[in-house]
């Protein structure tokens, strides 16, 4: 029976690793521009607020989104934030305008790992 509880465990974990690597998931997200454009993000490099990227507050840097709203865009982690209510991701302004964020200004987009 112990054996039996250990690989219903392991098959629980395992199915859940394999199961979230793919699946989509909603974040309120807004997006950040002009003020930031050329200065220097959380991991070095300078932001380009018409590239797709993205700021969080603990994903990896490095981790690829695939972000969807009225369209989709790849963008990459770069940056921290935002740190502006319950927001969970801000895009940079060439993200947003790619997906149709830029008039709501703030809203749930459908993310998933790349």
């Amino acid at each position: 029976m112990f054996i039996k509880s250990i690989s219903a465990i392991g098959a629980a974990v395992l199915l859940s690793i394999s199961t979230s690597a793919s699946a989509t998931n909603t974040m309120l997200s807004s997006w950040y521009g002009g003020y930031f454009h050329g200065r220097t993000t959380a991991n070095g490099e300078t932001y380009n607020m018409y590239g797709h990227t993205a700021a969080h507050k603990t994903l990896p840097f490095g981790t690829k989104l695939r972000v969807c709203y009225q369209g989709c865009v790849d963008v990459r982690i770069n940056d921290r934030g935002p740190y502006i209510g319950s927001r969970e991701l801000d895009l940079s302004f060439g993200a947003a305008s790619a997906i149709g964020l830029i008039k709501p200004g703030v809203d749930y987009v459908s993310v998933s790992h790349i």
